[in-house]
């Protein structure tokens, strides 16, 4: 479903962000992008996406993320930023959830109908006529997040989706995150979310890979998790691990 094929990205030329990664995942894989800030979690999922342009190949579904794909691309690929100001950008929920739908042809009547479904699934029927710059930041986290999945995509990215969530509303996610369907890459520095949700772990340092698999089995390595600037999860710390 995406391959990454000897990708690599420096913003200035010089400086490597992300270095000669190889990855495949899966159709309906659930996987976690980990590692300490500045890692390459966030350029990773902007590649896949077209916003930034590296070395190497990118492949979505058997398509290559290059300029004349990215129409294909951003269809198939939803995306929750890690900053919802930056995604919200119509005066209300309804509105930035709507704008989508209708612009891949959908009816009104069968837009509205998605867009009170996903409201729904998640909770916030409150929010849906709620302007946008009078919501608080963790509304505006979960409206970022039902605007992408009213889209329906085959791909859903996020980049750090429990960011300013009450414990209410990110147990809501991680519900939703396990319910889904579709193949999902989700950064994050909540390893406690990523170990409910996520089947397998990337561990990014310093744009490299340096371990890839089981979830559980990497979240409990505090050796590895220490040499590259992270701690275990709280569960985890909580058993004693």
């Amino acid at each position: 479903m995406i391959e990454f094929q000897n990708v690599s990205f420096s913003y200035d030329g010089k400086t490597p962000i992300v270095q000669k990664i190889d990855l495949v995942i899966k159709k309906g894989e659930t996987v976690g992008l980990i590692g300490a800030n500045g890692a390459g979690k966030s350029t990773i999922m902007k590649l896949m996406l077209g916003l930034l342009a590296g070395e190497g190949s990118i492949f979505i579904d058997g398509i290559q993320v290059k300029k004349q794909n990215l129409p294909q691309i951003r269809k198939k690929t939803g995306y929750v930023l890690q900053d919802s100001d930056n995604q919200m950008f119509m005066p209300t929920v309804y509105e930035d959830m709507m704008f989508g739908l209708r612009n891949y042809g959908m009816t009104k009547d069968a837009a509205e109908a998605r867009v009170d479904a996903v409201l729904g699934q998640l909770g916030l029927q409150d929010l849906k006529y709620r302007y946008n710059h009078k919501i608080s930041g963790g509304e505006k986290r979960m409206a970022a997040i039902a605007t992408v999945l009213a889209m329906q995509p085959e791909v859903i990215l996020m980049d750090e989706p429990s960011t300013a969530l009450d414990p209410v509303n990110r147990r809501i996610v991680i519900r939703t995150i396990q319910s889904l369907p579709q193949t999902k890459l989700i950064a994050s520095h909540d390893l406690d979310m990523i170990l409910e949700t996520c089947d397998r772990v990337i561990l990014l340092s310093r744009g490299t890979v340096v371990a890839d698999g089981d979830c559980r089995t990497i979240l409990k390595d505090r050796e590895l998790l220490e040499k590259n600037r992270m701690e275990l999860p709280l569960c985890m710390q909580a058993m004693g691990i």
